[in-house]
Order: C-alpha cells, then structure tokens, then sequence
C-alpha cells in the first residue's frame, strides 16, 4: 500500500497562494450563508454544511499561521509598526 508524502517543497508564493484562495472561498461561503434563510427549514441543512465547511477553511488557515516564524532582529531593538 503506498505511503502519504510527509514532506513538501512549497515556496512562500505558493503558501501565500493558497491562503489566498482559501480566503476567497471563505467570501463565498458566507455570501452563499447570507442567501440562505433561518425560517426555511430545507436551507437548514445547507446551512449547517456551508457553516462546516467555513470552520474548516478557518482552522486550516489558522494551521498554516501557526507554522510561520516571524523574524525580529536580534542586534537591535524592535519597534513595530
């Protein structure tokens, strides 16, 4: 049986890429929430999945934030901003 890929070459480009995209996705779904209705109870499992798939997009998106190292200089002191 064929092993998963543990190790992947992606760029900052491409990571930035797909953060990007997931963003975008994330627009979609919440138009696509605000279209659907409370009241109507055929739209009430359209929008526990389309609310699903938001949490997933979020958590992903905070995965990848997690995994960066953000560099201050060491030889001064840092001012943000």
């Amino acid at each position: 049986m064929p092993s998963f890929n543990r190790r992947f070459d992606l760029s900052i480009a491409d990571v930035e890429l797909i953060e990007e995209a997931l963003r975008a996705r994330g627009r979609e779904l919440c138009r696509m929430r605000r279209a659907l209705s409370d009241d109507t109870p055929a739209d009430l499992e359209s929008i526990r999945v389309v609310e699903q798939d938001q949490r997933t997009g979020e958590e992903l998106l905070g995965r990848l934030h997690d995994q960066k190292i953000f560099y201050r200089p060491k030889a001064e002191t840092y001012v943000s901003g």
